[in-house]
């Protein structure tokens, strides 16, 4: 889906799914609904992987937080890897906030912003809450800066400073 999912037929959905329109509007009810049950259907797999990068990587918190990135920089690498879905599904909607898929992309940041809370919250770092956001916005800018310079190397640097924050705040 993402930033050129208006841009695209439904036709040209259907046949690269193998599905008939007919059998896509089956299941949707416009392709509105479509790009909000892509973005659902990315919701846990994206932050099990974040939760599998962090629990993988040895070392202190702060360690664990520069794992998320690293791990990410490396995917970044992919020839197919196209940045964060989610924020490219917003910047194509950024003019309709109430859109379903907008809702959906903003609960998924939510959710990581949470889980990263707990876990500085469960480990004592000083204000969770406040590290949590800066970790995603140090996360999602990085997702931006590679799609501009395509070059996984600020996602790796983001990273260095989300570690030198929670280092910081532990």
């Amino acid at each position: 889906m993402g930033s050129r999912s208006r841009a695209v037929s439904v036709d040209a959905i259907a046949a690269k799914a193998g599905f008939t329109k007919k059998t896509l509007y089956y299941h949707f009810k416009s392709k509105d609904d479509l790009v909000e049950a892509y973005l659902i259907s990315r919701d846990q797999p994206n932050l099990t992987l974040f939760r599998k990068w962090f629990d993988e990587t040895d070392g202190a918190l702060a360690d664990k937080i520069e794992g998320i990135f690293l791990n990410l920089s490396q995917a970044a690498l992919h020839p197919k890897w196209k940045g964060c879905g989610f924020l490219r599904t917003a910047a194509e909607l950024a003019n309709m906030p109430g859109h379903p898929a907008m809702k959906a992309g903003a609960a998924h940041k939510k959710k990581f912003e949470a889980w990263l809370c707990r876990e500085f919250r469960d480990r004592g770092t000083r204000n969770p809450e406040d590290l949590a956001r800066h970790v995603v916005l140090l996360m999602d800018g990085a997702f931006s800066t590679v799609l501009v310079h395509q070059d996984p190397e600020y996602i790796a640097s983001a990273g260095r400073a989300a570690a030198a924050m929670v280092a910081n705040a532990s």
